[in-house]
């Protein structure tokens, strides 16, 4: 598999390097995110991301996590997916946030982003705070029982 080579990571990102799923900073990182899948069957696996268009952002100090994937989503949602955000820096997460974007527009520009939130996962009582401080507004929420907050960022 080649690298692929955004302008982002050529000019200096302020908090990212660009990596790979299966990482293995990164997969520690999301064994830690409250959306990790966990088998019945107690299997491990390397790779964390799933299937799709991948871009997977490691902060340079190894203590967030920022996946962005492109595929096609199950629920009928369309654009950029940010698949896992896990931010362990004192960094802001909206400014973490922010700069994971230009990565993104780069690898995918004029696609709209969105992500879900799971609110009765999170300890926070304004579920996606940090992606709303980025500039990221509620446009609804998923179906089932128990329904997850979607967020998004249209192009300007």
């Amino acid at each position: 598999m080649t690298a692929l080579i955004s302008s982002a990571s050529m000019t200096g990102s302020t908090f990212w390097r660009q990596s790979r799923d299966g990482d293995p900073l990164g997969l520690a990182l999301h064994r830690r995110h409250y959306s990790r899948r966990r088998y019945a069957d107690g299997r491990d696996p390397a790779l964390f991301v799933g299937p799709g268009e991948k871009l997977v952002l490691v902060a340079h100090d190894d203590d967030a996590l920022f996946v962005w994937r492109k595929f096609i989503d199950a629920s009928g949602q369309k654009g950029v997916n940010c698949a896992i955000f896990r931010n362990e820096s004192p960094c802001v997460a909206s400014e973490m946030i922010i700069d994971a974007e230009t990565w993104a527009r780069d690898r995918w520009p004029g696609e709209r982003f969105y992500t879900y939130v799971n609110p009765r996962r999170i300890r926070s009582t304004n579920p996606g705070y940090c992606f709303k401080r980025a500039g990221w507004t509620t446009c609804g929420e998923t179906r089932g029982r128990r329904p997850l907050v979607v967020l998004e960022k249209v192009p300007s």
